[in-house]
């Protein structure tokens, strides 16, 4: 999978500017097999995962950050869970009949709100929102940073229903240029020449031709490539804790009201787990078991 997701992050050696490319194919496919989307729904949520492998990697953090989009249009939501270990996940909830091969993200996202979540396993969760209000998702990342006065950083997002790749450019703290002036003045070379970087060549070069291309007259530092999968965290233990929460005399009831069967589909990758009453009993059955012995220690 090193070959095709993967994050690779760079330096300049002269500026105090970080950067990062990100490619998915192997996990934007997997999360396309699992729901039928419309082509710009696709590249949408294809874009919106490339920022969260390149938002992931700018975090020092073990958990997993969540992006959420929502608006009032034909594409109410779009999330994506990216997690420190780079496992991703996504959704996108839209209206089929409102959507048209030539609709803009615009158009399909009005009077959104881009919300950025990070759910550490030890420490405060935190959130922070930003009005939809860019012509892209790239541009509303971007402004994203700008409105939480946080490093200047720039985003270019791009996805065809095949592959997604992304490119994140942040300002660092002064350090090798510490006059205001020299320091602008390189943040502005540096994203200039980004910005002449079109979709087709982000989407089709490897890179070591990308970086060339923008930047052969820079001194570059390149690392090592950070492996990106798709991996769904449900599973049928997580189903099981969810149904004992609801107290078995209403299970009870459910299963009277579902036939004999209990269902819980998981919304990211389709996967179905069944509960029937012989199930639902030895669950309780297991948790009986395991207060006792709790309590018995």
């Amino acid at each position: 999978m090193a070959d095709f997701d993967f994050t690779q992050r760079f330096i300049f050696e002269n500026n105090d500017v970080r950067g990062e490319l990100a490619s998915l194919e192997e996990s934007y496919a997997h999360v396309l097999a699992k729901h039928d989307y419309p082509e710009p729904v696709a590249t949408l949520i294809g874009e919106l995962m490339t920022a969260a492998a390149l938002l992931v990697n700018t975090l020092k953090f073990d958990g997993v950050l969540v992006l959420q989009a929502r608006s009032s249009g034909s594409v109410p939501l779009l999330m994506v869970e990216c997690t420190s270990d780079r496992e991703l996940r996504a959704i996108a909830r839209y209206e089929v009949e409102d959507i048209s091969s030539a609709s803009t993200f615009k158009e399909m996202m009005p009077d959104g709100v881009l919300a950025l979540t990070v759910d550490p396993k030890e420490g405060q969760r935190y959130q922070g929102l930003v009005a939809l209000d860019g012509e892209s998702l790239a541009e509303c990342f971007s402004n994203y940073f700008v409105n939480s006065a946080q490093l200047p950083t720039r985003f270019w997002l791009y996805a065809d229903g095949q592959r997604a790749r992304g490119m994140l450019l942040q300002q660092l703290p002064a350090d090798r240029l510490p006059d205001p002036e020299e320091r602008e003045a390189s943040w502005q070379h540096v994203i200039a020449l980004a910005a002449t970087l079109s979709a087709e060549e982000l989407l089709g070069l490897d890179n070591e031709t990308i970086l060339h291309r923008l930047y052969h007259e820079d001194a570059l530092r390149v690392f090592s490539r950070t492996d990106v999968r798709f991996h769904c965290s449900c599973t049928r233990e997580r189903s099981e804790k969810a149904l004992i929460s609801l107290g078995l005399d209403e299970l009870k009831l459910l299963l009277v009201e579902k036939a004999g069967s209990i269902e819980i589909d998981c919304q990211f990758c389709n996967e179905r787990y069944v509960f029937n009453e012989d199930d639902i009993i030895q669950m309780f059955a297991e948790q009986d078991a395991t207060s006792a012995s709790s309590t018995v220690h």
